[in-house]
């Protein structure tokens, strides 16, 4: 299996003032196998260690930072030599032992020849409950799940896969219907690696819900061991609405969509949690259309996401074959599910921080905004093949964009003012 952040981690390995890593992701996104996959194709050795009720490995960390002391340590604790330059040492589920997460600053400090490497599945949520990060003392990478040109990849469609890293839109263009298929399966799966190994092997939808719906049930289960009992019916409640919200033709989280009366102010630190899980993200809406976007972002305006379109299919409890016919009564939830995946996927495959803009008076939206090539880039989000773009050509004639782009189910597609991406080569925005 393939991940991009492979090329990401050899980047790192290879920086002059390389400091230790820190691997961000929710749960199931594959930290593990990655931090692994690369140790044994990039190192001469791996260390592994999880912090997962291990309260041995835990000890080694608490009477002080010295490193050398905690290299000797863990070399006579596991019967291994860990060789500078040579050896990955990797720290998984750092939630676990605050100490070894501030542990980084001192690799960093004093032992930076070591390579280290530290994920866990719920950090940004112990850090808010007393660990100290290292700042300034990391480097962070975030792994998301699959992207759609990963998912290609482990298919075995190693051309089309080939066509899109080229962007290559006379090709792209040509095999539209084969990309729209494997697209359609994409949405089913979403980017879950155990999902897509699974159904890259049998091609069994149900099998592949079935994973899905076990790993939904275990991000369920940490709601109950690591949030403070007062929160964990605001959590549940947000993250059972989400398919809800999505479904709305204006999908702006609205709080009385929880509850009758709800507040914001009432669902901050659950929203909080789920986003510091990795679990959901976060598109603002910008006051105006500005730059930088991010000093116009309105801080209690905002579209919900959930980290992966297979699980919102799942939660959505929708059946494979509605998808792949294109029932009439799936229309509206259509939309939901395509801004969804173009979220995601230019969260995996692209550095642009997303936003979205709406008018004073909600007479027009325009569903992402983002900052390119010294400007602003609004992108319309179209479920089918319907390229009517109301919304965006308002926005165009009176914001006066560099280009505006729409992304849909049809081809590469130049206007004088506006460029059409289909769908499944969004990445190459």
């Amino acid at each position: 299996m393939y991940r991009n952040i492979l090329a990401d981690l050899l980047r790192w390995k290879d920086k002059k003032n390389r400091k230790p890593l820190i691997l961000w992701g929710a749960r199931q996104t594959g930290k593990t196998w990655t931090l692994q996959e690369f140790g044994r194709t990039r190192f001469d050795d791996v260390v592994y260690i999880s912090f997962f009720n291990n309260r041995k490995m835990t000890r080694l960390f608490e009477a002080d930072y010295d490193i050398r002391r905690i290299i000797n340590a863990i070399e006579v604790e596991m019967h291994v030599r860990i060789k500078p330059e040579k050896t990955l040492i990797i720290f998984d589920e750092v939630q676990n032992a605050g100490r070894v997460v501030e542990s980084l600053k001192y690799f960093c400090e004093t032992a930076p020849e070591y390579a280290v490497a530290a994920a866990g599945s719920l950090l940004g949520v112990a850090l808010h409950e007393g660990i100290s990060f290292p700042v300034g003392k990391v480097d962070e990478l975030f792994l998301h799940p699959m992207s759609f040109y990963e998912f290609l990849l482990a298919m075995g469609e190693d051309r089309t896969a080939a066509y899109l890293s080229e962007n290559d839109k006379d090709r792209i263009n040509e095999f539209r219907d084969h990309y729209l298929s494997l697209l359609k399966q994409y949405y089913l799966t979403g980017g879950m690696p155990e999902v897509i190994a699974h159904y890259a092997e049998n091609r069994d939808f149900e099998e592949a819900r079935q994973i899905q719906l076990s790993i939904l049930h275990q991000y369920e289960g940490d709601f109950g061991k690591h949030i403070p009992a007062r929160e964990i019916a605001r959590v549940r409640m947000v993250w059972e609405a989400i398919p809800t919200q999505l479904a709305k033709e204006n999908r702006k989280f609205f709080f009385g969509g929880i509850r009758k009366g709800a507040r914001s102010k009432e669902y901050e630190l659950a929203i909080q949690w789920l986003c510091d899980a990795g679990l959901v993200r976060r598109v603002h809406k910008v006051a105006k259309p500005a730059l930088p976007l991010n000093a116009y972002r309105e801080p209690t305006s905002y579209k919900l996401f959930l980290v992966d379109i297979g699980l919102l299919c799942a939660m959505s409890e929708l059946e494979p074959g509605v998808l792949l016919r294109g029932d009439s009564l799936f229309t509206e939830f259509k939309g939901a599910l395509t801004e969804q995946y173009v979220q995601q996927e230019l969260a995996a495959e692209t550095a642009y921080s997303l936003y979205y803009y709406s008018s004073e008076k909600s007479t027009y939206e325009v569903d992402f905004l983002t900052q390119k090539d010294g400007g602003i880039a609004p992108l319309e989000v179209k479920a089918g093949e319907n390229l009517k773009s109301h919304s965006l050509k308002v926005f165009h004639d009176k914001y006066h964009p560099a280009r505006s782009f729409r992304t849909s189910m049809s081809g590469y597609r130049e206007q004088d003012w506006m460029t059409n991406i289909p769908l499944w080569a969004i990445r190459n925005l």
